[in-house]
């Protein structure tokens, strides 16, 4: 390690523990125990994501009435906002996954409708980017692309109507719901849920990054959000396919084209996740309704284009024979030659 890294580190290392000791002697108890624990899950020691102890007490600080909870979300979202380190930034976003994933619901509801409330883009770091040094500027993309991915989550589930991974529900119970569930219904969800992996898919090309454990950890935890995102998919694809024979060109035209921008994502996520979520029953089923779907697209465009030909047969048959009823097709008259004088 460098002068320069240790003094960096150092330096952090004293604010850190300064900004610590001035949330400690804030008036506001109450505020100030929440702050303390969110500082302490949001540190810039890079070398380690914080410890489920320190993701623990974050959650249960978080608990209680309306005035915890927001207290929470507020602490670790101005950290968020007010930090230049990657680092900090990083690990601001984990310990928001982590109340995604396993907060209490006052702390999760406190978190969807941040600030007035979610929406598209509602971290506001798609410009975030740390100069310091190196590592840290190819940090900052992934802090913008797992920022994009907690949006993503959080749009995903308000369509869903639940949380992604605290569903109660068993895969039974959901196919039941999905079986009554309308085409429009199911299509766009399954386009919410393929917007979801997309954004996973946009991952930085700095993958050599997993070997921090910071990183490694973030992304094993996407990764399990994407198992489950691939479960609804799954789920919904098969009722859609179930009833291929009843949707309208306009819904296999949706259909076919979610899959095919489903199929895109795939070599990435394997790169992503080394064949961790690699599921090949998944892809298969994918690959195989979308060549259903655009083989019953064609089948319907097909007769589409003969009843076209035959009206447009019967339209020039009345058009040359005006003593024909609508609809009827002018017989070609028999010529006998033997009467032909």
């Amino acid at each position: 390690m460098t002068q320069q890294k240790r003094f960096k580190n150092l330096t952090q290392n004293l604010k850190d523990k300064a900004s610590v000791i001035a949330a400690v002697l804030s008036p506001k108890r109450q505020v100030s125990s929440v702050r303390v624990h969110v500082l302490r899950a949001t540190t810039h020691a890079l070398t380690a994501p914080p410890s489920e102890e320190t993701i623990a007490a974050v959650l249960t600080v978080g608990q209680g009435s309306n005035r915890n909870p927001r207290a929470c979300i507020d602490a670790l979202m101005d950290r968020l906002h007010n930090t230049r380190s990657a680092t900090v930034a990083l690990k601001c976003l984990f310990t928001l996954h982590n109340v995604v994933v396993k907060g209490p619901f006052t702390l999760k509801d406190q978190l969807s409708c941040y600030p007035s409330y979610g929406g598209h883009n509602f971290l506001n770091l798609s410009n975030f980017r740390d100069e310091s040094d190196v590592e840290s500027v190819e940090l900052s993309s992934w802090v913008r692309w797992y920022a994009g991915v907690l949006e993503q989550s959080l749009t995903v589930s308000r369509v869903l109507g639940y949380y992604l991974n605290a569903s109660r529900e068993s895969q039974e119970s959901k196919k039941i719901i999905l079986s009554n569930a309308s085409d429009a219904d199911l299509l766009y969800k399954v386009e919410a849920l393929v917007g979801f992996v997309e954004q996973i898919s946009h991952v930085p090309d700095s993958l050599h990054l997993q070997r921090n454990e910071l990183v490694y950890e973030v992304v094993r935890l996407v990764g399990e959000d994407y198992r489950s995102v691939q479960v609804e998919i799954l789920l919904r694809v098969e009722e859609l396919g179930e009833r291929m024979d009843d949707l309208d060109v306009g819904e296999l035209n949706e259909l076919v084209g979610y899959l095919g921008r489903l199929e895109e994502t795939q070599e990435k996520l394997v790169l992503l996740f080394v064949n961790r979520k690699r599921n090949n029953g998944f892809w298969d089923l994918v690959q195989k309704t979308k060549v259903k779907g655009m083989a019953k697209k064609r089948e319907i465009e097909g007769k589409w284009l003969t009843v076209v030909v035959n009206t447009g047969a019967a339209e020039l048959a009345r058009s040359t024979n005006p003593f024909l009823d609508p609809g009827q097709l002018s017989p070609v008259p028999r010529i006998d030659f033997a009467t032909v004088r």
